[in-house]
């Protein structure tokens, strides 16, 4: 399966696929989409790129532990939740701030932020148990 063509083609496949994996995790709270497809896109990725390149190439480029990436989303995800306590409405109630960048108004949404946290769980999660499937090693 560790062709010449496929270590050849696989960095590109992997830069399309994790700008897809961004642009499906931010369109996500208006359409299809959101923070655990894209996840899955992003460790689906990386886990090509693990295959084309070896599982150590994978964990240098990654630079960052997978279980890490995992935790900081689970808390970017609660701290989504815990900004409606400024508001003094219930717990995940969603807040909206437009940004003025010039001449486009750039909506920032809590559900955005808790995307961004699922999609962190969810790629940490699933790259830690591939690169270890694939190293053979227990994680």
């Amino acid at each position: 399966m560790n062709t010449v063509i496929f270590r050849t083609i696989a960095p590109l496949i992997v830069a399309i696929m994790l700008v897809f994996s961004v642009y499906v995790c931010l369109r996500g709270h208006n359409e299809p989409g959101g923070g655990f497809i894209g996840g899955l896109i992003a460790a689906s990725a990386l886990a090509i790129w693990s295959v084309a390149a070896g599982v150590e190439a994978a964990r240098k480029a990654l630079r960052v532990d997978p279980l890490a990436l995992a935790g900081a989303g689970v808390f970017a995800a609660a701290l989504s939740g815990l900004a409606s306590i400024f508001t003094n409405s219930p717990f995940m109630t969603s807040i909206w701030l437009y940004l003025d960048l010039g001449e486009e108004t750039v909506p920032f949404s809590t559900p955005m932020v808790f995307d961004i946290g699922v999609y962190f769980v969810v790629f940490g999660t699933i790259s830690s148990i591939a690169l270890a499937l694939q190293s053979g090693e227990e994680s």
